[in-house]
């Protein structure tokens, strides 16, 4: 699923060509997502000029000065530009059509666990939002942050990072991959790892993440960036699909193993 840095990328690529645009019309063909668009959304949005874009978490707002479009890219998701009038697709659910009426936004989701929402209220309040983790590229993420909220936890680190109410964006792609960086085991107990050790891992989130935003995130089946095109950083993956395959750096094969149904990978010989 598109994790923080396919969303990242998916903003950087339609910002700039939403910015100043007003929307003419909202084409919905498939208002059952993982909610259902309600009609306020057609009658508000028609007409508003986009003032800005931001993102928390996974979440993409569009905003306008009378509210704030919230988008989810779910399970399967993608948001990118077709010329206007291009024929949808089976999966092709919602069109954003704009005045000047050269491109459409489109919205393509075939499992259908994405959203689309729209608040007239601080988008940051929203029932999904207000409750988030700090930014895992802020300096809100830190060694201290993450050392308090780890101290007496019984759950593997792995499943720790990836909960949005401690950090946001940590996917599962990504929690591998950091966590065989900062070379610690994904099955160790949170609260037994050392602030010093969490503090590598803290620096391997963040550089882990900035180099996969770098590269337009990682190309897993469906998604592609903004811009249509897929994302690179599959190709410098360490650990995550590579089961069984020689480590990078010890030559140890590595290990998988099911953590809350997802799978993870790591090397037991780089990683304690």
């Amino acid at each position: 699923m598109p994790e923080l840095p396919e969303v990242e990328t998916t903003l950087r690529g339609i910002e700039s060509h939403l910015v100043g645009r007003s929307i003419a019309n909202v084409d919905i063909r498939q208002p059952k997502l993982r909610w259902m668009i309600t009609p306020e959304l057609t009658t508000d949005i028609v007409g508003q000029e986009i003032t800005r874009l931001s993102r928390r978490g996974k979440y993409i707002g569009i905003h306008t000065a009378k509210g704030t479009l919230i988008v989810h890219l779910g399970m399967s998701g993608s948001l990118y530009f077709v010329p206007a009038d291009t024929p949808p697709l089976f999966h092709d659910h919602v069109d954003f059509c704009f005045t000047d009426d050269n491109v459409w936004l489109r919205y393509t989701d075939p499992r259908r666990f994405g959203a689309i929402l729209w608040t007239t209220e601080d988008w940051r309040e929203h029932e999904l939002i207000r409750h988030l983790g700090p930014e895992p590229l802020s300096d809100l993420f830190n060694a201290d942050m993450l050392y308090a909220r780890a101290k007496g936890r019984k759950v593997p680190i792995k499943t720790f990072i990836m909960d949005s109410k401690v950090v946001v964006g940590v996917g599962n792609i990504y929690a591998n991959e950091a966590l065989f960086k900062a070379g610690i085991r994904p099955d160790r107990l949170a609260g037994k790892i050392s602030k010093v050790r969490l503090a590598r891992l803290v620096d391997c989130i963040k550089v882990v993440l900035a180099a996969a935003i770098k590269q337009g995130g990682t190309t897993l089946k469906d998604f592609v960036g903004g811009d249509g095109k897929p994302g690179y950083f599959k190709q410098e993956l360490a650990v995550y699909g590579r089961a069984d395959k020689p480590c990078i750096v010890c030559g140890e094969a590595l290990k998988e193993i099911r953590q809350a149904q997802r799978s993870t990978v790591f090397c037991t010989k780089c990683q304690s």
